[in-house]
């Protein structure tokens, strides 16, 4: 008996989960459909233009992504969607024939939760979804507390790492790499605080500031500056704009932490 058509039965019923699969080999996608048609439900989606159609009408408990596609591929596609708050929080599990450890670790740093090459078998394909869709449930019910919530904007993706690393114990922090997104974002959910980098492609953060303060939810937000250029021209710039205070990269980690909890106490505007 081939094991990828073997049915897993346990003493009860398991729960169903939305599964969106993006791979541009019309096959494959059928085959996957197939094979976990007793278990969950299965939308495929042809290419990047067909995920966020199906997004929009649709909201999946799990991405599975293929890497290499004609146009927009998989690398990409992650970045998009982690660049956009709605779609943001959705595991996405890069499932490829790539198993060179280059392209893994790609796939990880990119923010996948897991990267399974193909050809699999189906319990343990069904496992790692279960797994993986459990822990961003768990995640979820986290980020229903009353933790501060704090908004990263930086361009460099390692930066972000940093922050959300050294505040995540005591606050929900967000990030966020294209500084074009930040409107979208603050639509959408309402931070605490903000740190915003002064150098960035497209909008500098002297040039946000100004966008977020026109905001009226924003007006007395406190904004926080990283730079890696702490000229005082810059501090008065930054502080004229609206700007609370300004951390010079690279930073502490306690130093971070510090300036964050007096202006969530305190803040200055």
């Amino acid at each position: 008996m081939d094991n990828s058509d073997i049915e897993l039965t346990t003493g009860s019923e398991k729960e169903r989960f939305k599964i969106i699969y993006v791979d541009d080999v019309s096959t494959s996608l059928l085959s996957l459909k197939r094979r976990l048609a007793g278990h969950h439900e299965v939308y495929p989606a042809g290419s990047s233009e067909a995920l966020f159609k199906a997004l929009e009408k649709i909201t999946p408990d799990i991405i599975l992504l293929d890497i290499n596609m004609p146009g927009v591929g998989g690398y990409e596609i992650i970045m998009n969607l982690k660049e956009d708050e709605r779609y943001a929080d959705i595991p996405v599990i890069f499932f490829t024939g790539n198993n060179d450890r280059e392209s893994v670790l790609k796939g990880l740093s990119l923010g996948a939760v897991d990267y399974i090459i193909k050809p699999f078998e189906t319990p343990s394909l069904i496992d790692c979804i279960q797994k993986h869709v459990a822990a961003s449930k768990a995640e979820k019910i986290r980020e229903d507390d009353t933790r501060p919530r704090i908004l990263a904007i930086d361009d460099v993706v390692s930066i972000l790492k940093t922050i959300k690393a050294a505040l995540h114990a005591n606050y929900i922090v967000h990030t966020i790499s294209r500084p074009e997104a930040v409107l979208d974002f603050l639509e959408l959910r309402k931070p605490d605080l903000i740190l915003l980098d002064y150098l960035m492609p497209v909008y500098n953060g002297f040039e946000l500031i100004p966008m977020i303060r026109e905001l009226s939810e924003y007006k007395n937000t406190p904004i926080i500056m990283l730079t890696s250029e702490g000229t005082i021209s810059n501090i008065k710039e930054a502080i004229s704009l609206g700007a609370c205070d300004f951390i010079v990269k690279p930073f502490k980690e306690n130093e971070l932490n510090e300036k964050v909890a007096r202006y969530i106490k305190a803040p200055c505007c």
